[in-house]
Parts: C-alpha cells; sequence; structure tokens
C-alpha cells in the first residue's frame, strides 16, 4: 500500500511480553495525514478485505489509541475478560459467548485468546518405578527443560563479546513428538533409562496456554467496533448477553479503553449536575437573589442542544472528548447572561429604571462585548471542530461541541434570556 511509509514485525511477542509463537504483530507507520485522502479508520476498512484473501493467517487490524489506558495489547481494541475457578467450566462457556458476540450488530473482528486444539504431549510418570530405579521427578522434569526449553548452562568470553551456551536437542528432534522416548534419565545405579519406560506418554490436544488474572484463569475476548457504533452501546450489548448467558460462577469484566469508558460515564453525570450547582450557588451570593441565577442559566439547554445537534450532524460520538467540551460551553454560554442581567439588575437598582427599560438597555450596551467574546471562543475552537493537523480525529469532538453549542445559543439568547428576565422579575414582585 503506497500510504504505508514503513513497518516493524515481531514473532511471537506481544506489547513486550511473550507470546506463543503461532502468532505475530506489525506496527504500520503511514504518511502524513495531509498526503492522505482517508482516515486511519477507513483505511483499515479498505485493508481488511484485502488480507483476508492471504491463506494460512487471520489478520486482525486495529488503530491504537494515542494513549493506553491499561489493559493488554490484544488482537483487537476491546478487550472483556471472563475469570472463572473452573477451568473447564470456562472453557467451555468462552466459545459460546464469542458465537453470540459475533451476531451482535456493530461488532467485528471479535477474537479470543483461548486456543484449545493445539497438539500437545502428556507426561504421566509412574511413581512407585521412578522411585524404585532412584530417580526423581525433578530429573525428568531437567531433562525435558534441557531438551525442549531454553536452558543456558554456561557463557563464552571472548575479547570483543560474549556468547550465552544453550542446552537443546536439534530442531529436527524438537519437531518431532515421537522422538520424545528417546530421551534418557540416569538412574541411582548409573545407568540410562529410557522416558518411556518412567512414563506414559500420549498425544493429545488443548489450550495453548493458560492465562490467569488476579490468581484465577482467564480468558479474555477482545472486538472492534464497525464505523459508526459508538462503545457506549457496545459495553452494554456485551453486559447483557453476559448476563443471560454465562453461569454465576463466571465473571466478566471489560479491560483497558472499555472499563475507563465504563468507569468515566458513571460519573459525568453528576459532574455536570454539580457544575451547573456550583454556578447557581455562587451566582446567587453575587446577586443576593434566588431568581436571577436561573435566567442566567437559561442558555444552557440551547448550548447543550445546539451541541448534541452538531455532534448528530457530523456522525460524532458523545465521547469524553466531547463532554469536556459541554463543560467548556457552560462557562463560556453564563458569561453572556451575565453580561446582560449585571446590567439590568444595577440599572434597575441605581437608576430606578423598569425591568424592561433596564433588560433593553442591557441587551444594546453589553450586544458588542457579547459578540466579542463569543466570536473570540468560536475562533478559538474553530480549527479544533475543523480537524486541522495530525491526531485531529480525537480533539474534534471537543471542538464540535463548543462551536455547536454557541452558534445555536448565541442565536436566541439576545431575544430568550430578556423575556425570561421579565417573567422572572414579575414572578419575584408578585
Amino acid at each position: 500500500d503506497p500510504r504505508v511509509v514503513s513497518f516493524s514485525s515481531s514473532i511471537g511477542l506481544r506489547g513486550g511480553s511473550a507470546s506463543s509463537m503461532n502468532t505475530g504483530t506489525l506496527f504500520l507507520r503511514l504518511v502524513p495525514k495531509g498526503k492522505r485522502k482517508v482516515s486511519v479508520d477507513e483505511m483499515i476498512q479498505e485493508l481488511r478485505p484485502k488480507l483476508a484473501e492471504v491463506p494460512g493467517i487471520r489478520a486482525f487490524l486495529q488503530n491504537l489509541p494515542p494513549i493506553r489506558l491499561g489493559g493488554q495489547l490484544t488482537k483487537s481494541q476491546y478487550q472483556y475478560t471472563l475469570q472463572g475457578p473452573e477451568v473447564d467450566e470456562l472453557y467451555r462457556n468462552v466459545p459460546l459467548l464469542v458465537e453470540k458476540m459475533r451476531e451482535l450488530p456493530g461488532f467485528q473482528d471479535v477474537t479470543t485468546d483461548l486456543q484449545l486444539k493445539n497438539p500437545q504431549v502428556k507426561i504421566e510418570m509412574d511413581r512407585d518405578k521412578v522411585a524404585t530405579l532412584g530417580i526423581t521427578p525433578e530429573q525428568i522434569e531437567v531433562a525435558l527443560g534441557s531438551a525442549y526449553g531454553s536452558r543456558q548452562i554456561s557463557t563464552i568470553y571472548g575479547s570483543n563479546n560474549q556468547y550465552q551456551v544453550i542446552l537443546c536437542v536439534e530442531p529436527r528432534f524438537q519437531s518431532d513428538p515421537s522422538a520424545v522416548p528417546m530421551l534418557h534419565v540416569r538412574s541411582a545405579s548409573g545407568g540410562l533409562i529410557p522416558l518411556d519406560a518412567l512414563a506414559k506418554i500420549t498425544r493429545d490436544v488443548g489450550p495453548l496456554s493458560v492465562n490467569h488474572l488476579g490468581q484465577l484463569p482467564a480468558v479474555t475476548i477482545s472486538f472492534n467496533l464497525k464505523p459508526g457504533f459508538s462503545l457506549g452501546p457496545a459495553v452494554a450489548q456485551v453486559a447483557e448477553v453476559s448476563r443471560g448467558l454465562l453461569p454465576p460462577t463466571i465473571s466478566g469484566s471489560f479491560q483497558g479503553t472499555a472499563q475507563v469508558f465504563q468507569s468515566s460515564q458513571q460519573g459525568l453525570e453528576s459532574l455536570l449536575v454539580l457544575a451547573i450547582l456550583v454556578i447557581y450557588l455562587v451566582l446567587g451570593i453575587l446577586y443576593e437573589s434566588y431568581v436571577h441565577p436561573l435566567t442566567i442559566l437559561t442558555a444552557l439547554p440551547f448550548a447543550g442542544f445546539g451541541a448534541l445537534l452538531t455532534l448528530q450532524v457530523f456522525h460524532v460520538d458523545l465521547n469524553l472528548y466531547a463532554f469536556v467540551g459541554v463543560i467548556m460551553l457552560i462557562g463560556l454560554v453564563k458569561k453572556n447572561g451575565i453580561m446582560m442581567i449585571d446590567f439590568a439588575i444595577e440599572a434597575q437598582r441605581n437608576q430606578g429604571l423598569s425591568a424592561a427599560e433596564a433588560i433593553y438597555r442591557a441587551c444594546v450596551v453589553r450586544f458588542r462585548p457579547i459578540m466579542m467574546t463569543t466570536m473570540a471562543a468560536l475562533m478559538g475552537t474553530l480549527p479544533i471542530a475543523l480537524g486541522v493537523g495530525a491526531g485531529a480525529e480525537s480533539r474534534r469532538p471537543l471542538g464540535l461541541a463548543v462551536v455547536g453549542g454557541l452558534v445555536f445559543s448565541q442565536s436566541l439568547t439576545l431575544f430568550v434570556t430578556p423575556v425570561f428576565y421579565l417573567f422572572m422579575e414579575a414572578l419575584r414582585e408578585r
């Protein structure tokens, strides 16, 4: 692909930790964003069918986030980990959940780190015979480890370098399970005893690796989402399917980005309510009124609606960046109301004007500073909303929320806030 500048690959390593030798990882470095017509996510959708035609491998692509928020580097971007005390029960239920998740709309690249059909050789020692010959189980373990492991027995020091001496059998014997009985263990009398005389050797299939999380056996299911499908509904669907399918002894939890998203969502609504409450209390103390802080806050619903409408029009999720933009929007929008209401209250108290005259004069006098500060905020966030520069995709929801909320609320605030002010003044006098 001409948009790929370079790549690095590794076999048997994943995220800096050892992995099985039947997996590999490639990191692609692309040309700068300005020199290609598609985004990274769009490029992934183009490459997916091409890689599916390559025989002998299964390829999983993901757009790594700028900041990794825990978890592990799996084949797909989001992780859901299952844990249970019984390995057989865990391994029996995981494939059922994987198949169910593949049927969910919006999911793709659903896979797992569980590989149950890996060829293996089982060696069951005859402990009575081993003890009779004066051989310890540790000797058998050492013999197997020396033959098929990476046991370093010495170091050769040269003039310019040093070399590790690794003990193992020849590669042609390492890949041949029938060569296992050819290993010999020395008995107490000094004779060499073949391994098949000390143990029962059988061929079988089993898990490639037994992973653990928090002392318990664990299996991690990873998945990607199709374009336009957000993480919030995906997390809810996975949790709902797990509750209806898995037994009580198996627990599931999200890891990495999905876990951080799930925990952050729990406090966002409270944060928004708390921010509005603090603003109301401060304004109430400032103006010595229970009523007029509500007048200032009348622009917030319009700003919130404008931000959500803008995100909907541009097909952008209400993610954490967008929510930060909504919090910023609260501070920017209430400033317009403060400019008008502060002038109107002072005009009523010091100049003896009526409510209608005071708020009209406030709109006329404060129109220019309101527009100046609004335009300054718009010009500051417009480049973020347009998505200019590398990595702008992650920041763009913040800019869209601020720009859309400011434009929509500014179009109505100069008309709605004075009307609400007159209504609240009449209510206060009554």
